[in-house]
């Protein structure tokens, strides 16, 4: 969490000129619009949808009742809702506002096109109550257009249930003497037929067969189910416990719970075991083997005779049909239990069956002509009830219409309103702050991904998948050159992070290392610095050490020890020199500069031959430790060459600089060349890796053969880090 926090805050500050832009501009684009745009003031009504079902009448009752229009979300409240903005509600409302009489420019230019989106509907939650809005420039005009509103609402919703209230009479009107009609035929039919057949009332007989047999087929049709679920559980079970027979499944479970059986189980099993145990050790001669199978076979004829006891018919029983776990025994216990159920429910289910059929007969025997009595029947009692049902509705449609009655009343009535409700300040301050918040983060998140250089220490390591050697502080541009090399030496501060990285070579390999290359993607990443000093510190701890300086194009270890460009590398190669005359002192005792010597060209030439190949070897035989400083491996393939003849390869980066594409190619090159990488070094660490430096000194403490002491805050700034980037 802290790690991630830092990181957010590093990312900040890099971006913190086109972030505090973006928000500036978003601010002042808010702060124009409140000035321009014009003011508006709102007044707000209130209506309650009445559910009460106010009318004498019971259809009057059923038309005032709220109910929805819509599908099977909506709700009669927003049906009500949507009908403020209604074509007859706005007309009747700029009627009310503009009566005929007066005919002025203000009611021509007024349309239902510039009142319908400005009157808004809000249903109060968990009420029946509608909250209307209205904004206009014109406060009074606001507060009368929107009264006028509410009241065509109230007006609309009377003459809707009027309406409907006619045209329910008028139909009935006309269905009464229809339905008194055929109620006369109905009864005719009836008397004719029961004085032609002389059946007076068999229905209760009938009824109660029909009853009966409905309630077998119920039952039928459950066991059924029961049946086919039964079956089913069977085969499952059956093809689970590989069961044939029920004969085998009871044997099977009383096997695998019998205790005698049990032990003689187990007895076999450690049997079994020493057997094996015996016939790794002695051939099947020995007296031991033996002895060990005539115990095994009498075991088991002791088995397969119990076996026999538990059978149930006495045979005898394979011991793969054994249930000796308790899962298996309750699988086919469970397998006993639903056999035992489903030749129940078969003869429960043959017994319906014939109860069933018996009553099917019953049935057939009534008399077949009080069917048709039946018929007639009931189509005189539907006749006589259509009727009556329409003649009380009639009443009921004549008494709704006489009726002047609404659901919807007006319970609070819009008002002058003082101040205006839009443009808000506050709230559009509010918003382009969020806004520009997240713009200005959007900005941020779109220039860190297009930048592709490496920042700090976490992204090395996650980037390469490469053990991070060490951190290197940012060195002030007095401690560049080792002339004279006590000011970096007696700098704890400064000699730490190096001391840590030499240790960590050596603690990180499992074989001495003696030959170290230090390269870099691309130049100006500080690898000839990272050299020279890193050679200061293993000479301070006694190792008698060696920097040679192969980058034959742009030397600089003559630079920063102050000395002689000659006799270097190119003597040694030439035979003028050797390699412990050429190799220059320096003022650190056991540290030792083999410089480039005269610059010439074809220095690759120089590299690949075997020549340098002999130096290189010379080098580890007189020195602890030999340190070669390269060029980049972007720039040329003088490191891959020379490593070679080394223990692996120190890639040198640095944050702020180092481009993450270039690093990738590089340590793939590496890999595929199948050139070994020791690990990775973070040079000039600046304020914002500080605290990952501290972190990773004090997790090595038990590394080292005495404690770290706390580092006091490392490196000048960003100028004295690119003083650095100057030498190579």
């Amino acid at each position: 969490m802290g790690k991630g926090v830092s990181t957010l805050l590093a990312v900040l500050r890099r971006r913190s000129l086109p972030a505090i832009t973006t928000f500036a501009a978003v601010i002042g684009a808010s702060i124009a619009y409140l000035n321009v745009t014009p003011r508006l003031y709102e007044t707000s009504a209130r209506l309650m949808v009445n559910n009460n079902r106010v009318s004498v009448s019971e259809l009057g009752r059923d038309l005032t009742e709220l109910r929805s229009t819509g599908g099977i979300s909506s709700s009669p409240l927003a049906d009500q809702a949507e009908l403020v903005n209604s074509q007859a509600v706005l007309e009747r409302a700029i009627a009310k506002v503009f009566p005929e009489s007066e005919n002025n420019s203000a009611q021509n230019t007024l349309t239902l096109a510039s009142i319908s989106p400005l009157v808004r509907v809000k249903i109060v939650p968990a009420t029946n109550i509608l909250e209307l809005s209205y904004q206009h420039p014109d406060p009074n005009f606001a507060a009368k257009i929107l009264n006028a509103v509410a009241q065509a609402m109230v007006e609309e919703n009377i003459q809707t249930i009027r309406s409907e209230a006619t045209k329910v009479r008028e139909f009935l009107e006309k269905e009464v003497p229809l339905a008194r009609q055929r109620l006369q035929q109905a009864e005719v039919a009836e008397n004719k037929y029961r004085q032609q057949s002389g059946v007076v009332e068999g229905d209760s007989q009938t009824r109660s067969l029909v009853e009966s047999l409905a309630n077998i087929e119920n039952q039928e049709r459950l066991l059924l189910a029961q049946l086919q679920e039964a079956r089913s559980r069977d085969a499952s079970l059956r093809q689970i416990t590989d069961t044939q027979t029920l004969d085998n499944a009871y044997s099977s479970v009383r096997s695998g719970q019998d205790e005698q059986l049990r032990v003689l189980r187990g007895k076999l099993t450690d049997l079994e075991t020493q057997l094996i145990e015996a016939r790794l050790q002695f051939t099947d001669s020995h007296p031991k083997v033996i002895s060990l199978l005539g115990q095994r076979d009498s075991m088991r004829a002791l088995y397969t005779q119990e076996l026999a006891r538990v059978s149930s018919n006495g045979q005898n029983i394979s011991s793969a049909d054994i249930a000796t776990d308790q899962i298996s025994q309750n699988l086919t216990s469970q397998l006993i239990n639903n056999e035992i159920e489903r030749l129940a429910i078969e003869n429960k289910f043959r017994a319906v069956q014939a109860m069933k059929a018996n009553l099917q007969s019953r049935l057939a025997l009534l008399p077949i002509r009080q069917q048709p009595l039946t018929m007639l029947t009931r189509q005189r009692a539907e006749a006589e009830a259509s009727l009556q049902l329409l003649q009380n509705k009639l009443e009921e449609a004549r008494i709704a219409e006489a009726q002047k009655v609404s659901n919807i009343r007006i319970i609070e009535t819009a008002q002058l309103p003082i101040a205006p409700a839009s443009p808000r300040p506050l709230v559009v301050i509010v918003i382009a702050t969020f806004f520009g918040t997240i713009l200005a983060t959007g900005i941020v998140l779109l220039l860190e991904t297009m930048d592709n250089r490496l920042y700090d220490v976490a992204d090395a390591e996650e980037l390469l998948k490469l053990p991070l050697l060490g951190v290197l502080p940012s060195l002030p541009a007095t401690r560049l050159s080792l002339e004279p090399a006590e000011k970096f030496l007696d700098d704890v501060g400064l000699v730490e992070p190096y001391r840590m990285l030499l240790k960590n070579l050596e603690f990180r390999s499992t074989d001495k290392l003696q030959i170290v290359i230090v390269s870099s993607s691309i130049s100006g990443e500080g690898k000839s610095v990272v050299v020279a000093h890193l050679a200061a510190v293993a000479a301070m701890l006694s190792r008698k050490t060696l920097i040679i300086d192969a980058d034959l194009r742009r030397p600089s270890q003559h630079t920063l020890f102050n000395l002689a460009p000659k006799p270097g590398i190119t003597d040694v190669i030439d035979g003028n020199k050797s390699l412990l005359s050429a190799a220059q002192t320096t003022d650190i005792e056991n540290l030792f500069v083999l410089t480039c010597g005269e610059l010439r060209g074809r220095p690759s030439q120089i590299l690949e031959s075997d020549a340098m190949k002999s130096l290189v070897s010379e080098a580890a035989l007189h020195y602890d430790l030999v340190i070669i400083d390269t060029p980049p491996l972007s720039a040329c393939a003088d490191a891959a060459t020379l490593s070679q003849y080394s223990d692996g390869v120190i890639l040198t980066t640095r944050p702020g600089f180092t481009l993450k594409e270039v690093l990738q190619r590089a340590v793939s090159e590496l890999n595929q060349n199948r050139i070994p990488i020791l690990g990775v070094v973070v040079n000039g660490m600046t304020k914002e890796t500080e605290t990952y430096y501290r972190y990773a000194m004090e997790s090595n403490q038990s590394l080292l053969s005495r404690p770290f002491k706390r580092l006091a805050t490392l490196g000048s700034g960003e100028k004295d880090s690119d003083n650095d980037l100057r030498l190579k």
